[in-house]
């Protein structure tokens, strides 16, 4: 097939600056400068566009190729968001004492579920239907399937997928090469529906290296007509990745497996380019899309480099923002951080206790991280810092909440309380992570369950909240809602300190190093 027009169909989700297809389309053109692109974000549309859009941009485009992304899907989050906030809607639906919250919530779950089923229907029809309507022009139009939520739930797509749809796992810029020439996609991570299932372990394959460079925001520019949106308000955080992959392990996160645990720095040089080229039209928030900014000791010089080069570059009026890893610090890269505008950082240290967090396969020394953070206090960090913490993921007892708690307080004690976040989370379960097989090891989910399922009796193991420390939490979260939904976070963590107190902060950053570890 020879395929001169691409058209990059993000499918909705919320307004987030689609860097997976800008990426794409930047990388197709250095490779491919004859093709036509276009891209087409349905995130700056309202919903009762959707459709009526993408079929006019079809009939204008009349592509030979549909590639799209899917971002996001699971639903088990602690803000608002789809048909409400789920995590409360599910903690009221199980532990509500109160007949009328229990009904309350099982209308809200109701409707969460229905939107959940809804955006699925449309999203998979939105596939057809564009591909359909390509193929009016084009008989032998091709589809691609990537991104996010499909990387994860790709083995449960393809039942419900049009038949021919190429369902890509990972990183899309080389199986589009060999869309693009024709060439066998076998030892690419994706497979086509209905000519093949995918292969066992598709997902934890490694990506292949691709050497990035700077994207061409002029190319973009002429090829989105809606570019302009993430820009226009001046309160966007516009995406930047500087390297891919992670070398971690953690028991419940994909990343890794989808991104690979092999890190692959991209050139500090080739980051600021793309910058600098963001910096003339007008950005000055900058989220770096990596899994981990710094996601291991032996990168720091890697980010002393870049962000020394962004204030050689003279961007010193911006604010960035990152998830850290915030054990791999030294005063010379909390300095250049907090010189480079770093207004906000998110640390997923999960727990607060190091014997879960090495039960965890974290591989967070809960130590340095408050050494590293003193470093960032030293520097003149004075912003907002989120603590992500899962609450009772392995192991959870009242001895490691208090840990947990000890321990949030010394983070508070060197930023200020105003400043520390805790973001109260628990796990959404997914597949091909530890986690899982801990799961189906314990008995707690069966062997082929469906992990995209949201009928209540899957959905309550997803959630992942076991007893005998289940019940406790639920009390406790209904309780914070009920008291300060709109400070939720620190309400958690108040009525947890009242309820057990807290322990010693010795005790909280040590633990034997035999026996910790999930299998």
């Amino acid at each position: 097939m020879d395929i001169q027009k691409i058209l990059y169909v993000r499918l909705p989700c919320n307004p987030i600056f689609p860097i997976g297809a800008v990426y794409l389309a930047d990388h197709i053109h250095k490779q491919f400068p004859a093709i036509d692109q276009r891209i087409f974000d349905m995130g700056t549309f309202p919903p009762l566009d959707f459709r009526t859009k993408l079929f006019e941009k079809i009939d204008e485009f009349q592509p030979d190729l549909l590639v799209y992304s899917w971002r996001d899907l699971q639903v088990y989050a602690p803000v608002n968001g789809r048909a409400g906030n789920p995590l409360q809607n599910a903690f009221e639906f199980y532990y509500a004492k109160n007949p009328i919250k229990k009904i309350r919530s099982a209308f809200g779950s109701l409707k969460l579920v229905t939107a959940y089923y809804g955006e699925l229907w449309r999203n998979q029809s939105l596939v057809e239907q564009g591909t359909e309507r390509a193929r009016h022009y084009n008989p032998a139009a091709k589809a691609v399937l990537g991104g996010g939520a499909v990387s994860v739930f790709y083995e449960q797509l393809k039942t419900s997928l049009p038949t021919g749809t190429i369902v890509s796992v990972g990183e899309g810029e080389p199986l589009l090469e060999k869309v693009i020439r024709s060439e066998s996609l076998d030892s690419e991570r994706c497979y086509v529906v209905g000519e093949a299932d995918p292969r066992p372990g598709l997902v934890h394959e490694p990506p292949r290296d691709i050497e990035k460079t700077a994207c061409n925001y002029d190319y973009i520019e002429s090829i989105w007509p809606e570019f302009s949106y993430y820009f226009e308000g001046g309160d966007f955080y516009i995406g930047v990745q500087t390297k891919r992959g992670c070398p971690h392990n953690c028991c419940y996160c994909i990343y890794t497996v989808i991104e690979g645990k092999k890190v692959r720095i991209n050139p500090a040089d080739e980051v600021v380019r793309e910058m600098l080229q963001l910096y003339r039209r007008g950005v000055r928030n900058f989220w770096f899309t990596d899994a981990q900014f710094i996601p291991a000791r032996r990168y720091i010089a890697d980010a002393v480099e870049l962000l020394q080069k962004i204030l050689a570059a003279g961007m010193t009026d911006i604010h960035w923002a990152a998830y850290i890893r915030a054990d791999n610090l030294t005063p010379e890269l909390a300095d250049l951080m907090v010189k480079t505008g770093m207004n906000y950082f998110e640390i997923g240290i999960t727990s607060g206790s190091q014997e879960l967090v090495r039960k965890m396969r974290m591989g967070y020394n809960l130590r340095t991280v408050l050494e590293s953070c003193r470093y960032l206090r030293d520097a003149g960090f004075d912003d907002l810092v989120s603590v992500n913490y899962s609450f009772n993921v392995i192991d959870e007892r009242e001895e490691t909440i208090r840990q947990t708690i000890r321990y949030h307080r010394e983070l508070e004690s060197i930023f200020g309380r105003h400043n520390v976040e805790p973001a109260i989370f628990f796990i959404g379960l997914q597949p091909h992570t530890h986690l899982e097989s801990y799961a189906i090891k314990q008995g707690i989910l069966n062997e082929g369950y469906d992990p995209m399922s949201m009928m209540p009796w899957t959905a309550r193991k997803l959630l992942w909240n076991p007893e005998p420390m289940g019940s406790f939490f639920g009390e406790v979260c209904l309780q914070a809602w009920d008291r300060n939904p709109d400070d939720f976070g620190r309400e958690v963590m108040a009525i947890l300190e009242q309820r057990l107190g807290v322990a010693e902060l010795e005790e909280a950053i040590s633990a034997p190093l035999a026996g910790t570890f999930v299998s």
